[in-house]
């Protein structure tokens, strides 16, 4: 079968462990998965130099997944198959609302997107276009449920609504996001915009209003607990749409709320490539692990697609098995003849070998 080497995050090695032991203890037989916690440039190393490496599946950051692809092809020569190489490398998710959209939705479905888990979702949403007619509205909305917005410690309360960033690191770089949010002319912090590492990692969830669209914080992966918001003129929504389809190198989720169907079907066509998770009406947060197909193209990965009915195919080789019978012998050498036979010995097999 298709023995797997697992090598997980550093930051999550005990929570990856206790999924390991649970599959061993459901009659995972042994070896077929080897949990193997190591540095990750070793790791990668000793894998995509192993003539037997048949594909790699990772999640992770864009730099590290471009390292692996660039080991695979500078050892092409020695394996023995072609790897499948598959990734996963997160995104700069967007939310557009249009002018028909209804409110509620829009406050209840950004809050969640963009602060659930902190921020610390490959899926969460951190740039917002809002049109000018609704933001006061929305502004408003934002504000109230903002203050609403419980941290701490989930182990000790369950109305924790999310707690400390993973690392040192994490809040280091989301720290450096807040900083550059205080200093740039373009940016002005309506909502948090606070942070403490003095007892574990935390950063106040924020909101940010941008006066260039194309600021930095528009464009940059963050995974944190930041939010940015550009107000644009109604009107300009053609515009925009343009816009988030070119302003970020990423394309995994994103969302449309309208109750325009024209405008629907308009920002579909438009946003067609800019998200692989693509939601009407619905936080880009939406799908529904291992019932809903999941991945998104550009910098985001590869799209093969976890989830889905066909992902499994990306690590399997079919092979077709034809075999003559041996109580039917050929008469003649007529193309007629033999496809008859084969018609009737013909058998199929897949086998699950890479």
């Amino acid at each position: 079968g298709n023995v797997v080497l697992w090598k997980p995050s550093d930051t999550a090695l005990s929570a990856s462990y206790a999924v390991y032991k649970i599959l061993r203890e459901s009659g995972l037989p042994p070896n077929i998965i080897q949990f193997v916690p190591a540095d990750g440039p070793v790791f990668g190393d000793t894998v995509t130099s192993s003539e037997h490496l048949a594909g790699v599946n990772f999640t992770g950051s864009v730099p590290t997944f471009k390292r692996l692809w660039k080991q695979v092809a500078q050892n092409l020569d020695i394996y023995r198959n072609f790897p499948r190489v598959a990734g996963e490398c997160g995104g700069k998710n967007f939310h557009f609302v249009h002018s028909s959209a209804d409110v509620n939705s829009v406050v209840m479905g950004t809050v969640r997107s963009a602060f659930e888990y902190g921020g610390q979702k490959c899926s969460a949403f951190s740039r917002m276009y809002v049109p000018d007619s609704l933001w006061p509205q929305i502004r408003q909305g934002l504000l109230d449920v903002h203050k609403q917005i419980s941290l701490g410690d989930p182990v000790e309360d369950f109305g924790t609504f999310f707690s400390a960033v993973i690392d040192d690191k994490s809040f280091s770089r989301i720290k450096g996001w807040l900083e550059h949010a205080r200093s740039s002319p373009h940016l002005k912090i309506i909502a948090g915009g606070n942070c403490d590492d003095s007892k574990g990692y935390f950063v106040e969830p924020t909101i940010i209003e941008t006066t260039d669209p194309r600021e930095k914080i528009m464009n940059e992966e963050i995974f944190g607990p930041i939010l940015t918001v550009y107000v644009y003129p109604e009107n300009d929504y053609k515009q925009v749409l343009h816009l988030i389809d070119n302003t970020s190198p990423y394309a995994l989720t994103g969302a449309v709320f309208s109750q325009d169907q024209a405008v629907i079907e308009e920002a579909g066509k438009a946003l067609r490539n800019a998200a692989g998770n693509y939601y009407v009406n619905d936080k880009s947060t939406g799908s529904i692990v291992a019932q809903q197909p999941f991945g998104g193209a550009r910098a985001s990965g590869t799209n093969d697609k976890p989830g889905g009915p066909h992902y499994v195919l990306r690590w399997t080789s079919p092979q077709v098995l034809m075999s003559e019978c041996g109580y039917l012998l050929l008469e003649d050498i007529s193309i007629a003849n033999r496809t008859r036979l084969r018609a009737r010995c013909s058998v199929k097999r897949s086998t699950d070998e890479p």
